[in-house]
């Protein structure tokens, strides 16, 4: 066996808003600059390809209408060119990543909440579609299924991903560690307009710290930040954005070990990228307290069953012949 040592690095940034080429010409720069600082992995925050859509919060949807129109625009398949200067990077600088972005469906209306893990020979060795829209992002994206609902073995140890909200939901995250995951990447945007009592840094970071203490794993947190950009290209529709959209404590990016502490110093509403070294040695000592995929539980009391099945929208039947027959 092998207990693979590599640095991480997490990135709290926000897109080029709803411009693919130039938030990939961004996300290129910060993977060549973990390269350069020795790191093997870098985590980018949810849907960073190219943007949030934010007017789903602070209009109503007729007013977000032609808002939802610009992002589907600007979503992309993993078949695009601008993709594929992604992959070559990651290839080029020897380093894995894992980012999120608007998957562009088959159908004009159908947009993705999507991970891509890419490993450090470019290849794209998987994707997670978000299962569940959060709240109002129901307005946007169409949910992903169990097919994506897995672990990707590499160099680095075996990776899994959940997208922001869903790092709430304990069968995902649960069905993730029985596939043997060590190396968890939870992204998330900035979401200031978040009731008054919730601490969105906070919350991002108990939920990290839950996945890691219950699975003896680490977690890498990457989130989003909002720019000035994106409140200037709202205010038009939403003439006091910044007021809505400015808020302390609403971003959180940063490492938590297997035994539910932070790593190191993490980024709070400030943008960055910020390291940690990780060695995989150290989930082991911490399972033989609590190892819920084995001693510590009681599967003959417990059934998870998870539908790995893709979706389908139709189902064609020819009984044509059969017909004929009778």
């Amino acid at each position: 066996m092998t207990f693979p040592k590599f640095k991480a690095a997490a990135v709290q940034t926000a897109p080029v808003f709803l411009n693919v080429p130039k938030t990939v010409d961004k996300a290129i720069s910060f993977i060549q600059e973990a390269s350069r600082n020795g790191a093997q992995l870098i985590a980018f925050p949810e849907v960073f390809i190219a943007g949030y859509p934010y007017w789903n919060w602070i209009m109503t949807p007729v007013q977000g209408s032609k808002w939802y129109e610009q992002l589907y625009k600007n979503s992309v398949a993993v078949e695009d060119a601008d993709m594929q200067r992604l992959f070559k990077t990651a290839k080029d600088h020897n380093i894995h990543v894992v980012i999120g972005i608007n998957e562009r469906g088959s159908s004009y209306g159908e947009i993705y909440n999507t991970n891509l893990i890419i490993d450090n020979q470019g290849n794209l060795i998987g994707k997670h579609r978000k299962l569940v829209p959060t709240w109002a992002e129901k307005l946007t994206w169409t949910s992903g299924d169990g097919s994506s609902l897995k672990v990707y073995n590499t160099e680095i140890g075996p990776i899994g991903t959940l997208a922001c909200g869903e790092n709430t939901n304990t069968l995902a995250r649960f069905t993730l560690l029985t596939q043997g995951e060590l190396i968890h990447i939870a992204n998330y945007i900035s979401l200031p307009v978040a009731p008054p009592d919730y601490d969105m840094a906070e919350a991002i970071k108990i939920r990290a710290c839950a996945h890691s203490f219950e699975g003896k794993l680490f977690t890498i947190v990457s989130c989003s930040t909002i720019s000035q950009e994106i409140k200037d290209a709202l205010r038009s529709d939403v003439p006091n954005v910044d007021e809505i959209l400015t808020r302390k404590n609403s971003a959180f990016s940063g490492f938590i070990g297997p035994n539910g502490a932070v790593i190191g110093t993490p980024l709070i509403d400030d943008e960055g990228i910020i390291y940690a070294d990780i060695d995989l040695e150290k989930c082991i000592q911490p399972k033989q307290m609590h190892d819920i995929l084995g001693h510590y539980n009681r599967f003959d009391i417990f059934d998870l069953r998870v539908n790995t099945a893709p979706t389908r929208n139709i189902t064609f039947i020819d009984n044509h012949e059969d017909f004929n027959k009778k």
